[in-house]
């Protein structure tokens, strides 16, 4: 007990100081034992873990039928990287985040889900069953049958993330439900973790219902035996996608969005400008937090994704046998480092209230994916410790002086980003002409 105590606070602590996700703060901390120890099971389900959830939903299922095809080769099969730019302000508490988008279409969770298994020969029933009960029902048949389904619930009313109530219908990201636990009237559900995690039955379907825009959404996903020419077609028809999405115009859903808040970090004139917005720093660190957590790993949504595709263009050269796909992953590692860096002067862990929230943040995340439901109570107890240090962050901040340097540091990283990416997407898109 005392080894795996010690463990996971080694794993909390690296995840905290360098924003990796939980499988690879585990791996360097734990050394190789990590790789060969890493495929826990419940019974007939194996848990593959992995970075981004909607890769990684389909990539478990297609493990767990015996498929090998791994969840970059999903994720670049689905468009790659996309990008994404939001700043909210809600007035019931006084918040302000920030939403990064980093996947292909990252507001569309059926839409990239339809292209990426078309795209991949994998055969798939979509349903959205307008009522609870019928919602229910129909999940209750697909597990009965053997058959695990990729749902999107709300992560407050999921539950295990023990997220505030002010978060209710922030919305979530997708995960796939294996079982019913009949005994306990509760859903098995894999989050890329290493173990289960047990939803109540009456809170999954509430969880599921909550979000109009994607209300009890649930796909099937058939047999599949894709072959090397799929798989090849697939990374191309990917690559085009993302090349052609991230060389729009949009300054919302394409690469622009990095250059509108380069810019936003600065004006002084834009009601939606940081100095406008955070002219009282109120609600600061909760909008630097939601920028370390977008674009960092251990975010619960997996991060900036540059590293994610990287790995898919190391594949995708070899099944296209375009070598000159290779030379590009290792500018998309660099871009990746931009980002991390980018997170780091946002949430600086020299600041110690600043750190504080780093570290708890990292260890809920630590504590949902290696324990699962088993670390329900500690996972809550470290939550509300969260709640508390990011309103003594804020108040720090609130207290701080001038945030011109700050912003205007950032916007300089933003700025560089956007160059960086936007020279790779034009050398992506003439590779794949």
């Amino acid at each position: 007990m005392t080894s795996k105590k010690q463990l996971k606070a080694r794993v909390r602590a690296r995840m905290a100081k360098t924003g990796e996700s939980y499988t690879a703060a585990r791996q360097h901390v734990a050394g190789p034992a990590a790789a060969r120890d890493g495929q826990a099971a419940d019974g007939g389900w194996r848990f593959t873990g992995g970075r981004h959830p909607s890769s990684a939903a389909i990539a478990a299922v297609l493990a767990n039928q015996g498929v090998d095809v791994g969840e970059p080769l999903v994720f670049l099969a689905g468009g790659g990287i996309g990008a994404g730019y939001i700043l909210w302000e809600f007035q019931h508490d006084g918040s302000r985040c920030v939403v990064l988008g980093f996947r292909n279409q990252w507001q569309y969770h059926d839409r990239w889900m339809a292209k990426t298994l078309g795209r991949l020969g994998v055969p798939y029933q979509e349903h959205r069953t307008s009522g609870v009960r019928g919602a229910s029902d129909r999940l209750a048949a697909e597990l009965a049958a053997g058959r695990p389904c990729v749902v999107l619930p709300d992560r407050y009313h999921a539950g295990y993330w023990h997220l505030p109530a002010a978060m209710d219908g922030h919305g979530g990201h997708p995960m796939v439900a294996y079982r019913l636990d009949e005994d306990q009237d509760a859903v098995l559900v894999d989050d890329r973790g290493r173990a289960p995690i047990r939803v109540p039955r009456e809170r999954f379907d509430a969880a599921r219902a909550r979000v109009g825009s994607y209300r009890n959404v649930l796909h099937v996903l058939g047999d599949a035996e894709p072959d090397e020419a799929t798989l090849a077609a697939a990374a191309l028809d990917g690559l085009r996608d993302c090349a052609a999405h991230l060389s729009a115009a949009s300054d919302s859903f394409s690469l622009p969005a990095w250059r509108k808040w380069a810019r936003l970090l600065v004006d002084t004139r834009n009601a939606k400008a940081w100095p406008k917005v955070f002219a009282d720093r109120r609600g600061l660190a909760d909008a630097l937090l939601s920028v370390w957590e977008g674009a960092e790993p251990v975010g619960v949504d997996g991060g900036n994704l540059r590293d994610l595709f990287a790995d898919g263009l190391d594949e995708a050269a070899a099944l296209l046998d375009r070598p000159a796909l290779a030379g590009l992953a290792g500018r998309f590692r660099e871009i990746h480092g931009l980002w991390h860096d980018l997170a780091e002067a946002a949430l600086p862990a020299d600041v110690p209230e600043l750190g504080r929230v780093r570290e708890l943040t990292a260890a809920v995340k630590e504590s949902v994916m290696a324990d699962g439901s088993a670390g329900g109570q500690e996972a809550a107890q470290v939550a509300r410790e969260l709640a508390v240090a990011r309103a003594a962050a804020n108040d720090v901040l609130e207290a701080a002086g001038d945030t011109g340097p700050l912003f205007g540091a950032l916007s300089a990283r933003v700025a560089a980003i956007h160059e960086a990416e936007r020279e790779s997407i034009a050398r992506l898109a003439a590779l794949v002409a």
